[in-house]
C-alpha cells in the first residue's frame, strides 16, 4: 500500500510509520518543516511539506495514496484560555480538512485516530465503542471538548458513506512518552518523584507499540464506519507510578498532595508551572478513563501487553 500519515514525527507517529515501512508498504508523510524531520526521511518515508491548513493542497498531496492515517492533533490538559483556538484547530480543524482531502482524493481507506477521552468519566465503569455521553453535562476539558468535536466529525463522515474507520486508544506509554503520566512514572522510576497527587485518576495503559500494531490493523481489516477501542489495561496512576517505582527498586515519596489542597492551590497554578490547574483537577479527580477493546481484540487481533512487562520495556529494566 501507499500510505498516507498525518502526525508522523509524534510519538505514536514513529511507530506507526515504521510498522508500515517494515512491511514494505511506501508512506508519505506531511511535515511543517522537511528539515527538522530527517529521522522520517532516513526511516524511508517521503516527506512532503504541509501544515495541514489547507485541504485542496492536501488532497493533491494524497492522490496516488491506497488510505491514509490522521494521527496529527495537540494533547495538553490545563491550557490557557489563549491556546484554545490554537488547539481547536489542530483537533477540529485540521481533522475536517483531511477528511475532506482523502474524501477529494478518492481515498480507500481512511484510519482517524480519535481517543476513550470522548466517552468521558466513565465513572469506574468499563464502557464500550456503543457508549454515548450527555455532551450538555460539559466537558472536562478543552483537549476533551475538541477532540469529542473532531469524534463527531469523523462519524458524520462515515455516516455519510466515506470510508473512515475510527480508533480510540487509551493512556498512551513506552519508550520516549513525554506526557504528563509518563513523567510521573519516570521520576518515580528514577527515585525522584517528589510528590504525589491525584492518584485515583483512572487509565487504561496502551504500549505504544501495541497501539501501534492496532491502528495499522484497522487500516487493513477494520470495518468501514466502524470504531475500535485501542485500550491496555486498567488501572489507577498511583498503581502504575507505584509499579514503575518498584520495578526499579525505588520507594514512592511519601507526601501525596490531597485534592482538597490542590483545588484551594488552584489560583497560584500558574507559580507551579500550572497556568490552568482547575481544568487539570476537574479532568483528572475521581475521573476514570476505562473503556474494554474487546471488540478490537474479536475483529482486528488487537494486543495490549501488561502492565508490568510494558513499564519493565520503557525503562529497561529487568
Amino acid at each position: 500500500m501507499r500510505v498516507f500519515v498525518t502526525g508522523g514525527a509524534g510519538f505514536i507517529g514513529r511507530r506507526v510509520v515504521a510498522r508500515l515501512i517494515e512491511r514494505r508498504d511506501s508512506v508519505v508523510c506531511p511535515v511543517r518543516d522537511p528539515a527538522r524531520a530527517a529521522a522520517l526521511a532516513a526511516a524511508g518515508a517521503e516527506l512532503v511539506q504541509s501544515d495541514l491548513s489547507h485541504a485542496t493542497a492536501l488532497a493533491a498531496q494524497m492522490r496516488g495514496c491506497d488510505g491514509a492515517i490522521h494521527l496529527a492533533g495537540s494533547y495538553r490538559i490545563g491550557i490557557r484560555p489563549d491556546e484554545r483556538p490554537a488547539m481547536r484547530d489542530a483537533n477540529v480543524g485540521a481533522t475536517e480538512r483531511f477528511l475532506e482531502a482523502a474524501e477529494a482524493a478518492g481515498l480507500g481507506r481512511v484510519v482517524y485516530v480519535s481517543t476513550v477521552n470522548v466517552f468521558g468519566n466513565s465513572r469506574g465503569t468499563v464502557v464500550e465503542e456503543s457508549y454515548r455521553r450527555d455532551p450538555t453535562r460539559g466537558f472536562l476539558s478543552w483537549y476533551d471538548e475538541t477532540k469529542f468535536r473532531a469524534h463527531e466529525a469523523a462519524e458524520r463522515r462515515a455516516a455519510a458513506g466515506a470510508p473512515v474507520i475510527i480508533v480510540m486508544p487509551s493512556q498512551v506509554y513506552g519508550p520516549g512518552d513525554h506526557s504528563g503520566v509518563g513523567e510521573q512514572m519516570r521520576l518515580a522510576s528514577q527515585g525522584q518523584l517528589r510528590y504525589r497527587a491525584l492518584d485515583d485518576v483512572g487509565l487504561g495503559m496502551v504500549h505504544v507499540d501495541d497501539l501501534a500494531g492496532g491502528i495499522v490493523a484497522a487500516l487493513d481489516r477494520g470495518g468501514v464506519g466502524e470504531s475500535f477501542v485501542l485500550s491496555g489495561p486498567r488501572t489507577t496512576l498511583h498503581e502504575a507510578v507505584a509499579l514503575s517505582a518498584r520495578l526499579a527498586g525505588r520507594r514512592l515519596p511519601a507526601l501525596r498532595i490531597p485534592t482538597t489542597m490542590l483545588r484551594l492551590m488552584a489560583p497560584l497554578g500558574g507559580l507551579i508551572g500550572q497556568p490552568n490547574l482547575r481544568e487539570v483537577i476537574s479532568a483528572s479527580a475521581g475521573v476514570t478513563y476505562w473503556a474494554s477493546s474487546a471488540k478490537a481484540e474479536r475483529e482486528l487481533g488487537f494486543r495490549a501487553r501488561d502492565l508490568e512487562t510494558g513499564l519493565r520495556d520503557t525503562f529497561a529494566v529487568r
